[in-house]
């Protein structure tokens, strides 16, 4: 399959995903799948669910008034989605790294790109966990990993989104006296931008960083600087991270301050509510696609009225 070129998405053009490439979490939190093993039903009941969260964004996608609506979708439940996206004119992302790791695993193995390359997605998304305080061996390894993976999208010409998560460590937690805002506030902001310096360092070149969400306007701009720091072009896309409604909207309206932050990709803030109610047969399959598609419009009108302030 030939691999889109899809247009960079601007502060003014943004990127609007919807993101449900959770696996592992979607079955263990939804349908009660152990150990990563579902049965059959289960199976079946997560591969609807995730085209009854499809349907409720391509119900909407005419009403999204700037930018291009996105979905983040894996193949392995959502197969169905990965065929349907490029038809309905939705830029289409899939994961690469697998499922249930806590340090960077390629899905594929060695045979990620020959995936990459036969789906044709407009972006190839990686998932990463890091943080400068980690082991240094894991990290270095992390590290050549990602810049391999790097280089070769690169050369493949598929843009790379390249999802970063920092939590915290044990001695960190403790230096805000276990204060998950504290730390947000305080400490990940600069943690973040390391990571960020380190990748760079290590020869890894995304097309977009995926980032949680900053609470102030300057912590945006610290880490959107080091995203363009060194003849780096990247820009960068808020990511959810589940939060209730009120956090993201502030997450939101950051970003939306500065020019370098061109989206977002939010996943289980819109959908997780809903497929929990579905899954209890408490709303049917129309409701919960129609309640799903005013959730993620409610965040696209959010994003196109804050950047037109």
């Amino acid at each position: 399959m030939t691999v889109p070129v899809t247009p960079a998405p601007t502060h003014d053009d943004p990127l609007l995903i919807l993101a449900m490439d959770h696996r592992g979490s979607f079955g263990s939190s939804l349908f009660g799948v152990e150990h990563e093993s579902p049965t059959d039903e289960q199976a079946q009941g997560m591969r609807r669910a995730k085209q009854i969260i499809y349907a409720g964004l391509r119900d909407v996608r005419s009403q999204v008034t700037a930018g291009r609506v996105g979905v983040l979708v894996d193949e392995q439940y959502g197969a169905a989605v990965v065929g349907a996206a490029p038809a309905d004119g939705v830029v289409l992302a899939i994961p690469i790294e697998a499922s249930g790791h806590d340090w960077f695993t390629l899905e594929y193995g060695d045979k990620w790109l020959d995936h990459v390359r036969e789906v044709g997605p407009a972006y190839a998304k990686v998932l990463v966990r890091d943080n400068p305080s980690f082991d240094a061996s894991d990290r270095s390894r992390q590290l050549d990993a990602l810049a391999e993976v790097s280089g070769a999208l690169a050369d493949a010409r598929v843009a790379f989104l390249y999802e970063l998560l920092v939590p915290a460590t044990d001695e960190q937690k403790a230096s805000v006296d276990g204060d998950a805002d504290r730390y947000d506030r305080d400490m990940r902001p600069e943690l973040v931008t390391r990571v960020i310096a380190d990748n760079q360092q290590a020869g890894v070149a995304p097309t977009l960083w995926k980032v949680e969400g900053l609470e102030t306007v300057d912590a945006a701009r610290a880490v959107a600087a080091q995203a363009r720091a060194g003849g780096h072009d990247a820009d960068l896309i808020v990511l959810g991270r589940d939060a209730p409604p009120e956090r993201l909207e502030h997450w939101l309206d950051v970003a939306a301050q500065v020019d370098a932050f061109v989206g977002f990709a939010i996943g289980r803030s819109i959908w997780e509510d809903t497929i929990r109610d579905w899954t209890r047969g408490s709303v049917d399959d129309a409701e919960a696609s129609a309640r799903i598609g005013r959730t993620y419009l409610s965040y696209a009108q959010r994003w196109v009225g804050d950047i037109a302030r």
